[in-house]
């Protein structure tokens, strides 16, 4: 159903960077983009008999069934939302879920196919987040239904062409809005994991606005760090690497080991890399230091 609404959107933005002379999408990361989503494809439709039957259970067992009405659909809307934003969360702030979401901020381009690029391993525990809300007492097909919506949403709010949108700023997740949180600077890492709405940030201390260029600089796409390649096993695997690399190091303790699997992503015991919020204070500290004080 939604497929000719993402032709139209992508050959629009397609359209409009050509005209622009700006070189939005490049053949190799577009395909890349499209293969990531097909493979998740095949891991959700995989699962989807497990999530089916774990959520039909749990609301068998529910104490209250919700009569249908414009109320249930925003209340079900916002408690999905709500839940993703956890899901997300978690996947920003524990090393071992980054690991299976870091494949959604590999690209260092920005435009509405990397809304493809997602964690093709997530749909094997992405589901368990649900079930507070069918123990709430909400059908297992509308919980399917209400997330797919809310996921056409994401995939519109990756470009650039877009830009602050006035109030909807306020209530909505936009381009604006996620534009910053793909972004590898400093300043915006781990930030705006709401999906539809922003509100969540907010409340939960994870918001932060696009600044223009005299306030900060431009946004940096990707990663922290540089890939050894761009393979498709590469782009999924990496992080998981990187984390066996790190348990088997010499001379550390078995909580340190714990730590380079469920700490933050970057978490080090020997500052060989940062956390995000090491790196905001680093930059923090560099902007405040005089020059004076530097050379010295």
């Amino acid at each position: 159903m939604t497929t000719p609404l993402y032709v139209l959107i992508i050959g629009t933005e397609l359209l409009i960077s050509h005209l622009e002379g700006i070189k939005s999408y490049t053949w190799k990361n577009t395909f890349h983009n499209f293969l990531l989503s097909i493979l998740t494809g095949l891991t959700d439709l995989a699962m989807r008999g497990i999530s089916l039957i774990v959520l039909t259970f749990f609301f068998s067992v529910s104490l209250y069934k919700w009569p249908h009405s414009i109320a249930y659909w925003i209340i079900l809307l916002l408690f999905i939302d709500m839940m993703h934003y956890w899901l997300h969360r978690l996947g920003h702030y524990c090393r071992l879920f980054w690991a299976v979401h870091v494949n959604h901020h590999t690209s260092d381009h920005y435009n509405f196919t990397v809304g493809f690029r997602t964690g093709v391993l997530e749909p094997f525990y992405s589901f368990l987040f649900f079930i507070p809300i069918a123990l709430a007492g909400f059908p297992p097909i509308d919980i399917f239904f209400i997330y797919s919506v809310g996921q056409v949403w994401a995939i519109l709010t990756h470009t650039e062409k877009v830009k602050k949108l006035g109030w909807l700023e306020y209530i909505f997740v936009t381009p604006s809005h996620h534009r910053v949180h793909h972004a590898s600077n400093p300043k915006y890492l781990d930030k705006n994991m709401g999906t539809v709405f922003i509100f969540w940030d907010k409340l939960f201390g994870t918001f932060q606005k696009e600044l223009p260029p005299q306030q900060y600089e431009p946004i940096r796409y990707g990663i922290t760090h540089e890939l050894e390649n761009e393979s498709i096993p590469t782009l999924i695997f990496h992080e998981w690497k990187d984390i066996m690399r790190d348990m088997r190091r010499k001379n550390i303790t078995f909580k340190q080991r714990l730590m380079y699997l469920f700490g933050p992503p970057g978490w080090s015991h020997d500052g060989h890399s940062m956390t995000s919020k090491q790196m905001r204070l680093q930059e923090h500290i560099k902007k405040n230091t005089p020059e004076q004080s530097l050379m010295n």
